[in-house]
């Protein structure tokens, strides 16, 4: 024999060795299990004596989900007193419960005499035992209370070194049962969170032009939701409503997980427009109506085959759907149909099996498998909401690409159409201007230049008064062009371009100018239009006293007034009848909005405009 098959052999003794050792008989011995007590019940109709029994103890099925009380004595032996700490471990007790060992407190899980609130059945406990309280002959007490429906009772009970019990028995039944379940809640809630986000936040365009929500996106977010609070009741001791109205609440979350998944995998299916959805609305409808009611009667009447036969009934219900929903798959394949029956297949089965051992069987304490379960369903779920979101997505992005084109065409088209636009403004207001020009040329010079052809026609006029009529047509040509690059408002400018072109007419006329002036601020309300008003205005009042007045000094005075301009001319001539002043001063200076003041006796005439 070779050295490698002698260690070979040498390997396979000692495993052989240990295999055995951890068969004998007192390898485990330290650990007890506990099945033969005594019980004594007491109902609110009628109390029994003491009778023997063996746990586990299952409440609901001995008294058909009726509510009462009982007292577990259950008497065990131990080979020698422990100098190590020991544990007892319940897989359920209650649904409140009071420990005793050797007439002495060790637990207390919930208020034993208030009945229909707290739960401690939901959990499986571990209670401490100190090594002095252990005898060679000891007696457990066990108190419950049972509340009718919601499987309490008294399982077996194990007790043994408190390393064994607490890190390695209770550990890994509280993972699976709490631990386990307040995962899958809060998994099934970041689902929920998601399916619904994507349900306010993403609109689809439909046939008619109008933008509705995809409701894929809120039966996926409701069944999850449900499905939250189904789970999340394993660590919920104390609920927040009285028993039985709890129950019907955890019986509807229940069904609206159902409905919620049948109507989520109708429209992943592609059939929310066919004529089967409004069918499947009043058969989830219906559904969930039946089982509300169904656990209504179950936990009031203490009749448990009602929400046993809704159970069976929307377990057949759904296994039929899986399998028409399998052959849809089958006849026309998608990666979403296909996820969606495995998962539905998936969860029908577990729920048959969970409802034949929980509801129809004598087993106690088992756990339910549909809740691990549906995390394949959550994850299918999860995958089809975040597959249709970026599909969603990319649509929206693509048809914000369409419309970014089209809106850089339109705005392409809107420019252009605005260059026109401005390009026909800018014609229009020369096309003014030219008018404009013209139509002051008719009015001043045209009139000026007519009046000097009637007085040659006629002979009426001498030399000097020809003379002046042409000098006014030729200062009003003057005028008219200068009034082409006045600025607006600019009363100070109006004044010094009238003065550089009637120096000449002052000096020609032997009529002194005084100048009184002062640094003007524009007056804002004077466009071009006004500007031009007040240039000829101020004109034909100069031309007054040039040809009539027979004045030898003209005063022109601007000065600001607060925050208006007043502007005067004044002469020193022979006076007029105000009544009967030319009627074109006021006609210009209501065109501009202005005040006029006319003043005038023999030795001083003043016309005065207040401008602000």
């Amino acid at each position: 024999m070779t050295g490698t098959a002698r260690r070979l052999k040498a390997v396979l003794l000692l495993l052989l060795a240990l295999a055995a050792g951890a068969a004998a008989p007192g390898a485990w011995a330290e650990v007890l299990e506990l099945r033969q007590a005594r019980v004594k019940v007491m109902q609110p109709d009628e109390a029994s004596g003491w009778r023997d029994t063996v746990l586990p103890y299952h409440w609901d099925r001995v008294h058909r989900n009726a509510p009462g009380h009982a007292s577990f004595e259950i008497p065990f032996t131990m080979a020698d007193a422990p100098s190590e700490p020991y544990g007892l471990f319940f897989p359920v007790v209650g649904n409140a419960a009071e420990i005793w060992l050797n007439d002495k407190l060790l637990a207390r899980f919930g208020d034993i005499a208030t009945p229909n609130r707290d739960d401690y059945a939901k959990a499986p406990r571990y209670v401490a035992v100190p090594p002095a309280m252990l005898q060679k002959e000891n007696l457990l007490r066990v108190y419950i209370r049972a509340d009718g429906g919601r499987r309490g009772g008294l399982s077996a009970i194990r007790i043994g070194p408190s390393h064994e019990m607490r890190d390695s028995v209770f550990s890994n039944a509280y993972a699976w049962r709490v631990t386990g379940s307040l995962l899958l809640g809060m998994f099934s809630l970041l689902v929920a969170f998601i399916a619904f986000t994507c349900w306010a936040t993403q609109r689809q365009l439909s046939p008619d032009g109008r933008l509705h929500r995809d409701s894929v996106y809120f039966w996926a977010g409701m069944a999850e939701l449900c499905w939250t609070l189904r789970v999340g009741d394993a660590v919920i001791h104390e609920p927040p409503l009285a028993w039985p109205l709890w129950g019907v609440v955890l019986t509807a979350s229940y069904a609206g997980w159902i409905c919620g998944v049948l109507l989520f995998c109708h429209h992943v299916a592609g059939w929310r427009t066919h004529r089967s959805m409004r069918w499947m609305q009043v058969a989830t409808a219906a559904l969930f109506a039946s089982g509300v009611l169904a656990s209504w009667l179950s936990f009031a009447q203490h009749q448990p085959v009602f929400l046993t036969a809704w159970l069976g009934f929307a377990s057949l219900g759904s296994g039929l759907y899986a399998c028409f929903y399998f052959v849809a798959a089958l006849r026309h394949p998608a990666t979403a149909r296909w996820l969606v029956a495995g998962a539905g297949m998936l969860n029908v089965a577990v729920g048959v099996r969970d409802w034949v051992t929980i509801r129809l069987s004598d087993s106690f304490g088992v756990i339910t498998w549909n809740r691990y379960v549906s995390v394949v369903f959550g994850f299918a779920l999860l995958y089809i909401v975040l597959l249709r979101f970026r599909e969603a997505s990319g649509q929206a992005r693509e048809l914000l690409g369409t419309l970014a084109a089209r809106v850089a065409q339109r705005e392409e088209e809107l420019a252009s159409t605005y260059g026109r636009l401005e390009q026909a403004a800018r014609e229009q207001a020369r096309t003014h201007e030219r008018e404009r020009i013209l139509r002051d040329m008719h009015d001043g010079v045209g009139s000026h230049i007519s009046a000097a052809i009637r007085q040659l026609q006629t002979g009426e006029g001498s030399q000097p008064e020809l003379l002046r009529t042409l000098r006014d047509s030729l200062d009003q040509l003057k005028l008219t062009i200068d009034s082409i690059h006045l600025p607006d408002g600019d009363v100070g400018a109006l004044l010094a371009a009238l003065r550089y072109r009637l120096t000449s007419r002052f000096d020609a006329s032997g009529i002194a100018l005084e100048w009184a002036v002062d640094e003007l601020v524009p007056v804002e309300r004077l466009d071009g239009q006004a500007m031009r008003h007040l240039q000829f205005l101020l004109f034909e009042a100069i031309s007054n006293v040039l040809q009539h007045a027979q004045a030898t000094v003209l005063r022109i005075e601007a000065a600001m007034v607060g925050t208006a301009v007043r502007l005067s001319v004044i002469d020193d001539g022979r006076g007029y009848d105000v009544t009967r002043a030319p009627r074109s001063l006021h006609a210009r200076a209501q065109a501009m909005g202005v005040r006029l003041l006319l003043e005038s006796r023999p030795g001083r005439t003043v016309v005065q405009l207040d401008m602000g």
